[in-house]
């Protein structure tokens, strides 16, 4: 009788057994997608607020994977599918929505610690107790994003089995189909999870987006308790809990992304004055009081690392325009390609070009500079408006939003030529930037300057990486250029290097030695400075010909940049 009374179902499933396999498959393709933004969400943390190379994406998925392989055997342990399955929901959605809310105060706190202790011991400020066991804490905590993504990855590696041991129980029937039907249903879920993370959560704060995503977590095992309630132990007890993680989500949703910014402030030695998540990258701008009547001093980080600094950003946008411009023929029409702060187009706009073109990627970033939000701090808009001079607003620029290599290519479309070309991108310390230092695209450049125009490209720091430095060279010369390299000291950032090319006549450098004077007045650069920053120390291209130039494809430059920043403990400044 026993028997008999358990196989009526499973011989004839009726409509409600049907109902709850799509109900059962729904949630696994929710909670599939759920879990590839967990994935996105803390690769893109460690991104965008500690600045670690974009590999930590390739790291943190991979970890996360692996943990789910491990995470699919440890369910055998569970005994009660069912109730099994809700404990986790609970727990996912827990860990989830406070997963970077933990970090960030975790790191925050780890790089105010030696402060609050020299304060406490009253040692001064060149004192500061930052090595030993201290800094081995702070290192630790950076890697936090990956214990996160291995405890999040054997739980969410749970989920497939557990549905799949309830499925099989509710329905023998499917048994014969039960790994592919749910795989399928994972599969399509992460891809929809993709196309949510791109085309939503990306642009939304980090930490709404993680309690959003838990939200989710949270909702799953709601319909299951409602659904399967005499199956569970302890159904009330469970619903009790969360109907608690709820309300800790809604105040995460409300509140988690102000305290995560606070403790992201904790970061930066100077007061952050205001931060913005862009589409494609975290803006962090910080201010630093010096009274006796001196300017306060504004610095702009991306993703954590040091973009400029007010009190030393004409030195670096001095150097990377004017001699580009003075060894042009002309300067009636010039390209910028990154750039999107207007810094370096103030100083092009110096030379009276009738057209400008800025071809930048991320729109949010242009229209900050073009016109600050109004939730920026009144004196933050003004200094920004000041340092660019107002340039992104002259009439005589045009604004283009796309990605670089795509961009390019539409205008060369045209037909244009221009007179000059500045490249003023980030380094090549990801995968998708290093195309951009690539043979194929100083190709498309060279299509779109005149023959007796020049181009230069922002090319790291020739001291900590001297080996990209170099490489940046010899893609430039790949691609039919006469290339030269210079340097100069930007307090801000250390040693920093540009090339320059020319697609004919005289090489830049023998263009410019003609000069008895430079055709505008700067404050800081001279025509001197400009000669010399052509000479180098005489043994720093030794080993030049042991350098491989960056072909499409190939990811030399990136592993070069890797390579050089990681052996001389420098940081990525751009």
């Amino acid at each position: 009788m026993q028997e008999t009374s358990l196989t009526p179902s499973a011989a004839k499933p009726s409509r409600l057994g049907w109902f709850d396999d799509v109900l059962l498959l729904g949630i696994m393709a929710v909670l599939a997608g759920c879990g590839l933004i967990y994935e996105y969400l803390l690769s893109h943390y460690a991104g965008r607020i500690l600045g670690a190379l974009e590999a930590a994406i390739y790291t943190m998925i991979g970890l996360m994977i692996v943990s789910m392989g491990l995470g699919a055997f440890a369910a055998r342990k569970i005994r009660d599918a069912f109730t099994g399955f809700v404990i986790l929901e609970l727990t996912v959605a827990l860990c989830g929505s406070l997963a970077i809310l933990i970090t960030a105060a975790v790191i925050g706190f780890g790089q105010q610690l030696p402060l609050m202790i020299a304060n406490t011991l009253g040692l001064p400020p060149d004192q500061l107790p930052e090595g030993g066991m201290i800094g081995s804490l702070q290192k630790l905590s950076e890697y936090l994003p990956y214990v996160w993504g291995v405890l999040l990855g054997l739980m969410i590696g749970m989920e497939i089995p557990l549905i799949a041991r309830v499925r099989q129980s509710l329905s023998d029937e499917h048994l014969l189909h039960n790994a592919g039907t749910i795989y399928g249903a994972d599969y399509i879920g992460a891809g929809i999870g993709a196309a949510i993370w791109v085309g939503f959560m990306l642009a939304i704060d980090i930490q709404l987006a993680a309690a959003l995503t838990a939200s989710f977590n949270l909702l799953a095992g709601f319909v299951f308790i409602g659904r399967f309630w005499p199956k569970i132990r302890r159904p009330k007890l469970l619903l009790t809990g969360h109907f608690i993680v709820t309300g800790i989500l809604l105040v995460l949703a409300i509140h988690g992304p102000r305290w995560e910014q606070e403790f992201n402030n904790l970061l930066y030695k100077d007061k952050v004055v205001y931060a913005k998540a862009t589409r494609f990258q975290q803006l962090t701008f910080t201010e630093r009081l010096r009274g006796n009547g001196l300017p306060p001093v504004y610095a702009l980080y991306i993703n954590g690392r040091l973009q400029f600094s007010s009190i030393d950003e004409h030195i670096y946008h001095a150097f990377l325009v004017h001699p580009t411009l003075a060894a042009s023929a002309r300067h009636s029409k010039v390209l910028i390609i990154g750039g999107g702060d207007g810094l370096g187009l103030k100083q092009v706009l110096r030379w009276e070009p009738e057209q400008v073109t800025l071809l930048d990627l991320d729109v949010g970033l242009v229209q900050l500079f073009k016109s600050p939000d109004t939730d920026m701090p009144e004196r933050l808009s003004r200094a920004m408006l000041t340092l660019n001079g107002n340039a992104l607003n002259d009439p005589r620029v045009t604004l283009i939003n796309d990605d670089a290599f795509n961009g390019v290519d539409k205008l060369i479309a045209t037909g244009v030529k221009y007179d000059a070309i500045i490249v003023d991108l980030p380094d090549p310390s990801h995968p998708d930037l290093n195309k951009l230092y690539s043979d194929y695209f100083y190709r498309k450049l060279k299509e779109l300057m005149s023959s007796d125009g020049a181009l230069t490209v922002q090319s790291t720091s020739p001291y900590h990486a001297p080996k990209a430095f170099i490489s940046v060279a010899k893609t430039l010369a790949l691609a039919g250029f006469d290339v030269k390299q210079y340097h100069h000291n930007v307090p801000s950032f250390g040693e920093w290097g540009w090339s320059i090319a020319t697609a004919g006549g005289l090489d830049a450098q023998h263009r410019l030695a003609k000069l008895t004077e430079l055709p505008i007045k700067d404050d800081w650069l001279t025509l001197g400075l400009v000669d010399g920053a052509f000479e180098f120390p005489a043994n720093f291209y030794k080993d030049a010909a042991k350098i491989k130039p960056n072909e499409l494809g190939s990811l030399q430059l990136y592993h070069y940049h890797l390579q050089d920043w990681s052996e001389n403990q420098g940081l990525n400044l751009f």
